[in-house]
Order: structure tokens, then sequence, then C-alpha cells
């Protein structure tokens, strides 16, 4: 008996470190960032036809997609891994928007370290700045990981979005992390809870969505959820064959022009 005691206090002793090592370092499982210097990124970004967006006190906020005279601008925020510069695939699918890439902090040349509440920080100033220099509508692209960050922006300003696009996004992050680790109570432990289905509860602008029907990082199951919990304001597309990093993203492929044209009514000029 005393045996059988010590095992199990061996194993509930072993469980509860578990515990505190996700609680202590939960974030590098959550953010995967790729390193730059500013000089590394600047010559990529060159490459790319992409000028550096700053903020007002002159640090790099961004990378922006000249369009003169565009009458939309899209501000995009990626997912939880590489870098900005690594979503210029998104710049042929709105040919008439300026397109800015929003650089998390502890991202590419950015200081600082990733979380929901610096992240969240960074992503409303970046808001306020593209108000100051922009006064045409502004949608936000939020992918994946940058879903969260996108519908938190809306719910703390949204009066100045014009709209939602969301690529592979989920409902609750709570809930994401569950499906992965069924055996952890990481609904308690999770400390960046990234809540979409309550932030979009104080939006209510067009929202469009894009799902991965074989997304196997959020499952497509949390976006037909979130887009369920949206009401009517929302469009939800589906990939059927896509997974979480596959999907189709040439500007002709569907259901691009589609959810463009679904855009344009909202915001004309994409």
């Amino acid at each position: 008996m005393n045996t059988l005691w010590r095992l199990l206090a061996l194993l509930l002793g072993g469980y509860g470190a578990l515990c505190l090592l996700v609680v202590l370092f939960q974030r590098r499982l959550m953010y995967f960032p790729s390193r730059a210097t500013e000089v590394e990124a600047l010559g990529t970004a060159r490459g790319l036809g992409l000028e550096p967006w700053k903020d007002g006190s002159g640090q790099l906020a961004g990378w922006r997609a000249p369009c003169p005279g565009a009458p939309v601008r899209v501000l995009v925020f990626h997912g939880n891994a590489g870098s900005a510069l690594d979503r210029a695939y998104y710049l042929p699918l709105f040919p008439r928007a300026e397109v800015i890439l929003f650089e998390y902090p502890g991202y590419g040349p950015r200081a600082g370290e990733p979380g929901q509440e610096r992240v969240v920080e960074a992503a409303l100033q970046a808001l306020e700045q593209s108000k100051r220099e922009f006064s045409g509508p502004t949608w936000l692209l939020g992918e994946s990981l940058g879903s969260g960050v996108a519908c938190a922006v809306v719910a703390r300003r949204p009066r100045d979005v014009a709209g939602l696009l969301l690529v592979t996004p989920f409902a609750r992050m709570t809930d994401v992390a569950a499906w992965h680790y069924p055996w952890l109570p990481v609904r308690f432990l999770l400390r960046d809870r990234w809540d979409n289905v309550e932030a979009l509860t104080r939006y209510t602008g067009p929202v469009a969505l894009v799902i991965a029907g074989r997304d196997e990082v959020v499952g497509a199951a949390q976006g037909r959820l979130l887009a369920a919990s949206a009401g009517p304001r929302a469009r939800a597309w589906e990939q059927e064959r896509a997974g979480h990093n596959s999907l189709d993203l040439r500007p002709d492929a569907a259901p691009w022009p589609e959810l463009r044209a679904w855009m344009a009514s909202a915001a004309p000029g994409l």
C-alpha cells in the first residue's frame, strides 16, 4: 500500500511539474518569431517592393506596399510563426488597396517580446497611426493568431474599422489548446486566451472568414463556430481540401474574387 501511495504521489508530482512548465513556458509554445536585423529586413523588403512603415516615434511598425491613390487600406496581422515579411503573398489579393504588413513586438527586427497585451497594444497604436495618415476605409486582415489580434482591436476601436477578413481563424484559443492538449488543464493555465467570440460581440461591421477544411492547427470547426457566432453580418468561405498552411492564395482562385466583391460592397475600391 505504501508503494502504491508513493507511486501515486510521484505521478501527481510529475503532472504538477508539467503543469508548472506549461505556465512558465506557454508563450514559447504559442509564439514562434523569426528574428532579423533591421538591415537584413530592409534588404528583404526592398526585394518584395515594400517600404518600411514607422510609428510616430520613428520606430519600425511594419511594411507598406505603395499604391498611390488607393481608396482602401488593408492592415495585415500575421500568424504566430515567422514575421510580417513572410506574408507578402497577401499583396496580389488586393491590387487596388494599400496593404500594410504589421509586425509584432519581438518579431523580425522589432524589439520586445510577444504576448497578448503587448501585441494588442501595439496593434491599436498601428490603427491610430493608420487613421492619422490615411483617410479612407481600413480593413483588418487577421491570419490564424492574427485573427485574435484583429478581433481584439475591433473590440476596442469598432468605429475605426470598415471590416474584418479572418483567414484560418479560431473561435477561442482555450478551445484550440484543449484540443491539442486534452490531458492538461489548459483552460485554467492559459494566460493569452484570445477569445474571438467574445471580442466580436462588440463589433457590428462586416466579417469575412476563409476557413481551411482540413485545418490541422486550429481546426475547421473553430472557424465555423466563429462565423456562426458572428451572425448575419458574417460571410464564410471554405477551401475544403486546404490545410492550415496550404490555402490556395492565387488571386483568381476561389473564393478570392467573390470575397473581394463582397468586401467592396462595404468598402468601395477593393
